[in-house]
């Protein structure tokens, strides 16, 4: 992009082009695809084209969305992630159909994101990852139908509890953020939790190279718990093996050890 002045000019995007650009999706929905592009002003023609059930202006060079943008009453999925934006609109609290949206890698500020985003009741996944926010507004524990946040590559240095406890939710990416220890250490532990599926298994059902794997990730587990609280707890799992993904996807690989005749 070039320094002061004016940005790039940017494609121009007509209504057919756009139209030439609506893809249906394998469960019969409608996605009007307009990623790189090269985009640097949200296209109005696209306003004529509000019933579709996706939009994607990622990787583009946007920096504003217009509050004409809730026009979209359809639209279940918004993926803007990629561009220049520092501010949502309120009017995307009128967008109460969205299940999923991304505006992860823009420029936004906690400033920039409007209270009214507590009012996307239907909402699944809100990725805010690889921004400049360095606190997380509280209205989003509102969001009860919540089971994925994005909050990895920010400057936050804690995480409310409302939304720590959202009821559904599975999956909380807290990376690179400038926590203390402590506070690090328990969101860890509570995305530990948090996991959709538990599988817990004996040593002797595990071939040795999955048991040092899996005794190494109980270790890590303990010692990450053991900063996270000032009372000294007894190692969990003591008999079973620590549950993590990597034994997930290896188990048609587990085969039970020999006993000793």
């Amino acid at each position: 992009m070039a320094k002061g002045g004016k940005g790039p000019k940017g494609k121009k995007i007509t209504l057919n082009v756009a139209k030439n650009c609506i893809k249906i999706t394998f469960d019969g929905k409608k996605r009007l695809d307009l990623s790189k592009m090269g985009i640097t002003t949200f296209p109005k023609c696209i306003l004529r084209l509000t019933d579709v059930d996706e939009l994607d202006l990622s990787r583009n060079m946007i920096r504003k969305l217009p509050d004409s943008i809730a026009k979209f009453q359809n639209l279940r999925w918004l993926d803007l992630h990629s561009n220049y934006i520092d501010r949502l609109p309120t009017s995307l609290g009128q967008m109460t159909t969205l299940l999923y949206l991304n505006v992860s890698n823009n420029r936004l500020t906690t400033n920039g994101l409007p209270v009214e985003l507590n009012q996307l009741k239907n909402i699944r996944t809100v990725n805010l990852g690889l921004n400049h926010l360095d606190s997380v507004p509280t209205t989003l524990g509102a969001l009860k139908e919540l089971h994925e946040v994005g909050l990895n590559d920010n400057l936050l240095n804690s995480i409310p509890t409302s939304i720590v406890q959202l009821p559904k939710l599975k999956k909380l990416n807290t990376k690179r953020n400038p926590f203390p220890k402590a506070e690090e250490a328990d969101t860890f532990v509570d995305s530990i939790k948090r996991l959709e599926s538990l599988h817990l298994v004996e040593e002797k059902d595990l071939c040795g190279n999955c048991l040092r794997r899996c005794q190494l990730a109980r270790d890590k587990l303990n010692r990450i718990k053991s900063t996270a609280t000032a009372t000294p707890r007894k190692a969990l799992f003591s008999t079973l093996i620590a549950p993590n993904s990597m034994a997930k996807e290896s188990q048609e690989e587990w085969r039970l050890r020999p006993t000793a005749s």
